[in-house]
């Protein structure tokens, strides 16, 4: 796998851990309520409208996402997140960034800080490897809704940078600044995506061997089965065939 196959490695590996369902909803329904502080209209608060993209591509039933929704516009939940960056080297000098929303940055801090080193691993300073990555958006559609040529076409228009074939998705890039812009006229064309987020590209990656993957597997769970974490982005490419004993 090449280009940005870490989020796909990633993605595999999440699709094939139903277990962690419940985890997943906790976080989505976290950024529910906080983005719909500023705003409970998704059509005019982007940052609702992403969350509800992912709620729905996490299957999360229309009531769950709604109550999220109404919680945080009628300040029923009133507990004060807020989102923190965390940069550092994981296992195998691997670049890892760390995404959180959080009511306690103490705590948080610390559980981070306590994941990478026990895997081996360092918490740097903000932007200690964020240099090494692209901020962008990333739009993703299941390839049986359309042909390449379609979404590419469309895609151009709108004003995309570049659309990737995977196995099961087309997945199309974008400057941040013409995220939302992009989105919406996919969406116009072809309904909602499977998901629409910014995420951290790396600008290169590094292949790890079977041992070093699993290593690397173990902390990445450690990490997304905190709580506080939302996403997690590294710059290692894992084999296929590494992949497929993992899974």
């Amino acid at each position: 796998m090449a280009g940005h196959s870490q989020f796909k490695n990633i993605m595999h590996r999440k699709g094939a851990q139903d277990a962690k369902r419940a985890k997943v909803f906790t976080k989505i329904i976290r950024e529910l309520t906080t983005s719909a502080r500023i705003n409970p209209d998704p059509e005019s608060n982007p940052r609702l409208r992403q969350a509800v993209i992912a709620a729905r591509g996490a299957n999360m039933p229309k009531d769950t996402m709604e109550r999220a929704i109404k919680r945080g516009a009628g300040g029923e939940d009133m507990t004060d997140y807020v989102e923190v960056r965390y940069e550092g080297y994981g296992p195998g000098g691997i670049a890892v960034i760390v995404e959180a929303l959080t009511d306690n940055r103490n705590r948080t801090a610390a559980e981070v800080r306590s994941a990478f080193t026990k895997h081996g691993g360092a918490l740097g300073e903000t932007n200690s490897v964020s240099f090494m990555f692209d901020r962008i958006g990333l739009i993703r559609y299941p390839k049986d809704k359309m042909t390449f040529d379609a979404i590419f076409d469309e895609a151009l228009e709108g004003g995309a940078q570049n659309v990737e074939e995977s196995e099961k998705s087309y997945e199309v890039e974008c400057t941040l600044e013409d995220f939302a812009t992009v989105r919406d006229h996919l969406m116009a064309a072809f309904g909602d995506p499977e998901s629409a987020e910014l995420i951290w590209k790396a600008n290169n990656t590094t292949a790890v061997d079977e041992e070093k993957a699993i290593t690397l597997m173990k902390f990445i769970d450690v990490l997304e089965d905190n709580d506080d974490v939302q996403t997690v982005f590294a710059n290692f490419d894992i084999p296929d065939t590494v992949m497929e004993k993992l899974l």
